[in-house]
């Protein structure tokens, strides 16, 4: 069974290869450039190298929020677009929980945090043990200000991972020591962590219908909060 995986929810773009459960390889980007002109060559390169091609592909992951409004929709159209020829399975997981599940190399609780700009950061918290994932916090949209109250009640070493685990370490640290900073290149969104989550999923049994897939934004555009504000002033 292999499993390819789109990430394009932030800055840095990737695709993964698993195969039966094992990594085959995955293809990181994190130089700025535009996820519709980096996104699917990585995917390409990634196959060639792997000496795959589209035809051994069983089924797609793809991190379907929160995160970058833009970047998001490119990784669900692309994921979409790769399943719509051959009817593949598609499976849309949260970014928040990809990065958990690739990131998380020991037991303990784990806090994915994404600037969401607007003083606010995506985030969701986990415990993990044995490799299994309990929601502490579903994904959500909060102030650093209001995750840092969770945490702190947590009264637990807390490991922070995503791009705006820093964000949130400066802000929170000196008030909740026990703050775990990952380092930098283990920080980032990665396609492995679809692949994972999306295995999970198809393991499961759950369909994985592309058709029905949509982006999880967990909160409005700017253009939609701008349109609700001008209806409120008509």
């Amino acid at each position: 069974m292999n499993i390819l995986a789109f990430e394009s929810s932030a800055k840095a773009a990737s695709a993964a290869l698993l195969s039966c459960g094992q990594l085959l390889g995955e293809a990181f980007l994190n130089n700025g450039l535009t996820h519709s002109r980096t996104l699917l060559q990585l995917a390409e390169e990634l196959l060639q190298n792997c000496d795959l091609t589209v035809d051994q592909i069983d089924a797609v992951g793809v991190a379907a929020g929160p995160g970058s409004f833009t970047g998001v929709r490119i990784g669900v159209a692309a994921a979409k677009g790769f399943c719509w020829g051959r009817q593949l399975p598609c499976y849309g997981v949260s970014t928040l929980e990809a990065m958990v599940r690739g990131a998380s190399v020991c037991d303990g609780v784990w806090c994915a945090c994404m600037d969401a700009r607007r003083q606010q950061v995506y985030t969701a918290v986990y415990a993990v043990q044995d490799g299994e994932l309990s929601v502490l916090l579903a994904d959500c949209a909060v102030s650093v200000e209001e995750l840092g109250a969770f945490l702190k009640k947590l009264e637990k070493p807390v490991f922070l991972v995503g791009d705006g685990a820093a964000l949130c370490y400066n802000a929170l640290g000196q008030n909740i020591p026990a703050l775990r900073l990952l380092p930098e290149h283990l920080r980032h969104q990665r396609a492995a962590g679809v692949a994972l989550c999306a295995q999970r999923m198809l393991d499961a049994g759950l369909p994985g219908d592309a058709a029905a897939l949509t982006p999880n934004y967990l909160r409005l555009s700017q253009a939609e909060r701008a349109r609700m504000e001008a209806l409120k002033n008509e």
